[in-house]
């Protein structure tokens, strides 16, 4: 495969993620989350099942996809639906709060293998997702008791949070090229990074 052009231009988040990629403050909570995903993958076949085993490659980032797709069409309902989308906006956001736990169970799996610098990354990764779903699980509840409109409030500062995390999860898959793969894949089969001109 070749590798595509060069976007012109620099992002400014390039240097949000480099400063996260070596703040040494992060390393206590990096140590927790470390010792709970080595325990998660410590058998061979639970950490085949939550990693690279089902498909090759990773399972985490192909699981992200459901919950961050039931709450964000939760969030448009909220805004262009009007009030006859309410259960349906409440449904998806039951369903991607609960499709959160597998989705997360694999993203620490896949954290037992990273290196230091990435582990900081997952690290708030993490963080901002976890904030998400606290809020996302509130708007339910504040929907399920007919305060709609806080629902509403809630799950667009879950999404906003939520974007942190995935901007950075997309960084961990693209930038830093994380994630299990099937050791049978050479790298050669892998795409050439798109290299910015600084």
């Amino acid at each position: 495969m070749t590798s595509r052009p060069s976007p012109s231009g620099t992002s400014p988040l390039t240097g949000v993620t480099a400063a996260i990629e070596s703040a040494s403050a992060l390393d206590g909570v990096v140590g927790i989350i470390r010792s709970v995903a080595d325990r998660l993958v410590a058998d061979d076949g639970r950490s085949a099942a939550l990693r690279a085993a089902p498909l090759g490659h990773a399972l985490h980032p192909v699981l992200t996809d459901v919950p961050l797709g039931a709450w964000v069409s939760a969030t448009v309902l909220d805004w262009v639906g009007g009030a006859d989308m309410r259960p349906a906006s409440q449904r998806l956001l039951g369903i991607g709060n609960l499709a959160y736990l597998p989705t997360a169970v694999t993203g620490l799996a896949e954290f037992a293998g990273l290196d230091q610098k990435t582990q900081r990354v997952a690290t708030v990764h993490a963080v901002a997702n976890n904030v998400s779903l606290v809020l996302n699980t509130a708007s339910w509840a504040a929907r399920r008791s007919g305060r709609h409109d806080l629902g509403r409030v809630l799950t667009l500062g879950a999404m906003t949070i939520g974007g942190l995390g995935a901007y950075l999860g997309g960084h961990l898959a693209i930038g830093m090229k994380a994630g299990t793969r099937d050791h049978r894949i050479p790298e050669a089969h892998r795409a050439e990074a798109v290299v910015v001109p600084s």
